[in-house]
């Protein structure tokens, strides 16, 4: 396996990055991860423009996306695989061991790995722990995922393959790595970027295809909602058939069924919308 390290391709045996970067010491750094079909990434324009501002809300040096789509495609080519993983890591690099930015400028990481497809409906569960609407960090990309890995490991000691947030004041938000959306009344809807939810790339294609509307939802609306589903890079539209003890027998229901159809032909359609 090859992968893109210090503006070339190395082996991943042999490549290596300080023990004093910044992504690793304080995790100071941004991430995209890209679905790539048979070697072509899907929807990479959008990822980069996410890139970019992610960086820029952490105060991060714009990334030279010439050199990011240089690396993503040298990646690709050299890793050849039918449904690909392709993460971008942007960091601040080499630093001290404090908050302290150093000097010597970003590291840029561009690795692909080999995934699968989705199931068409997973289990859900919900968190006690709360998303910051008003934080530093709210609606950025960051690698500091801490929090979403004790969540996730909660998921999946419940048999849930993802857990939901609630923001501060008690407002559904999003997942660990995805963003939610309920179906009332047949009527979409999902939480807006305000509730401190990412902006998810899938999630605004959603929207835009299906003519989902933005609504602020308490949490308890994932009691009584007709239909949930989750959407993000590598689920695309996953329904939901359980959150906590709640099971929604006969998911994906057809408003979800719809939703991922036209997710599937929009996308087929056009690789980078």
């Amino acid at each position: 396996m090859k992968l893109w390290l210090d503006g070339r391709l190395q082996d991943t045996e042999s490549a290596h990055v300080s023990v004093f970067d910044h992504g690793l010491t304080v995790g100071d750094g941004i991430f995209e991860t890209v679905k790539a079909t048979g070697g072509r990434p899907f929807a990479l324009t959008r990822h980069l423009d996410r890139l970019t501002r992610s960086a820029r809300g952490l105060g991060l040096a714009d990334p030279d996306l010439d050199e990011v789509r240089r690396a993503c495609a040298a990646v690709l080519e050299a890793n050849p695989m039918q449904l690909g993983r392709l993460r971008i890591t942007y960091t601040g690099g080499h630093g001290p061991l404090g908050s302290d930015r150093g000097t010597t400028g970003p590291t840029l990481v561009v690795a692909l790995g080999e995934t699968a497809r989705r199931p068409d409906s997973t289990a859900v569960i919900t968190v006690p722990w709360t998303r910051n609407e008003r934080g530093a960090l709210a609606g950025l990309k960051t690698t500091s995922y801490a929090e979403n890995v004790v969540a996730l490991a909660r998921a999946s000691q419940q048999g849930a393959s993802e857990a939901l947030f609630a923001n501060t004041l008690g407002r559904l938000c999003e997942g660990t790595g995805s963003n939610v959306f309920v179906v009332l009344d047949g009527h979409v809807h999902t939480p807006p970027v305000a509730s401190g939810c990412l902006a998810g790339i899938t999630r605004a294609l959603t929207v835009e295809w299906t003519g989902a509307r933005e609504t602020d939802l308490p949490l308890d609306v994932l009691e009584h909602a007709d239909e949930i589903f989750l959407t993000s890079t590598l689920r695309d539209v996953q329904a939901v058939h359980r959150v906590d003890g709640r099971e929604l027998p006969g998911a994906p229901g057809p408003v979800t069924a719809k939703a991922m159809q036209i997710f599937v032909e929009r996308s087929g359609d056009d690789l980078d919308p």
